[in-house]
């Protein structure tokens, strides 16, 4: 069991550090710019990050809705299609940077942590609105003086923007210092709100906020990455869903759309009923993948 997380966080920092390894970009306050910006990586990973190699999936879909000179590009839709329909929300726990950020904030002791939320099924909703809101109908119908769309999510609430590009520009910069006004503010506010609640909460912005997760999510009931049950195996202990921190029953709904594949129910399960791999449709199973 400590092996495989010890695999996990291996995983998303080597992939974090990958994807944002533009060390010159650090250290001068310059965001590379190079060709491999054109291709999208799958998590969230800001465009300005200084040491961003790749473009974030969400923001190059913002760009291109917003874009009246662009018009609808197949590869950043298909893209997303793509990554969802294999992967689905195994990204969310394994690929993305400020997935592995909430993680190791929860990591720090408090006084008590906060594992059932009020409202929960509520909440999880807003991250939907979100999309719907900010991500497609910002860019598509509010548009600034010049007739463009506006990146509604970028600009005024996503945090991985704001910890990843923001901050660490306006440290190496004393011309973007005396740039900054009320929106980067406002956004560090957003940040500061989201890394308090991620010490008390697991992953509260996967939860209940990130519109990528969302897309992602959408594609979990039937992505070929996906858990299964045996059920001559599992005796019904809800060890699974004891474990989940982010409250799934797993064995009623493994391939529930919140579930991250973090594999900490696979680790707690006495039985070993619960097994994760591909699906392969001419044989109607899964090709298992578990280590």
């Amino acid at each position: 069991m400590v092996d495989r997380i010890k695999n996990r966080f291996i995983v998303q920092l080597g992939f974090s550090a990958i994807t944002n390894g533009y060390i010159k970009g650090y250290l001068n306050g310059i965001i590379y710019t190079g060709k491999s910006k054109y291709l999208c990586v799958p998590g969230l990973s800001c465009y300005s990050c200084p040491g961003a190699l790749g473009s974030c999936p969400l923001g190059s879909l913002q760009s291109m809705l917003a874009s009246r000179d662009i018009g609808f590009t197949f590869y950043v839709t298909g893209f997303l299609f793509a990554i969802g329909a294999i992967f689905g929300r195994f990204v969310c726990g394994w690929l993305c940077p400020f997935g592995l950020f909430q993680d190791l904030l929860y990591k720090i002791p408090f006084i008590k942590k906060v594992k059932v939320v009020k409202a929960d099924s509520l909440l999880k909703l807003i991250k939907y609105l979100i999309l719907i809101i900010f991500v497609i109908i910002f860019p598509l119908f509010v548009l600034d003086l010049i007739g463009q769309g506006q990146t509604g999510f970028c600009k005024w609430i996503c945090p991985a923007g704001t910890l990843m590009a923001g901050w660490p520009l306006a440290i190496v910069s004393e011309g973007i210092r005396n740039a900054l006004g009320y929106l980067f503010a406002w956004k560090s506010i957003v940040l500061i709100l989201i890394i308090i609640l991620s010490i008390i909460i697991y992953r509260p912005f996967c939860r209940y906020i990130c519109p990528l997760g969302a897309i992602y999510g959408l594609f979990n009931p039937f992505a070929f990455y996906r858990y299964t049950i045996d059920n001559s195996k599992c005796t019904g202990c809800q060890s699974c869903a004891k474990i989940c921190r982010l409250g799934i029953s797993v064995y009623d709904t493994p391939n529930s759309m919140e579930c991250i594949r973090c594999g900490d129910c696979i680790n707690a399960c006495p039985s070993q009923a619960i097994k994760r791999g591909l699906r392969d449709k001419r044989i109607g199973c899964i090709i298992d993948g578990q280590e």
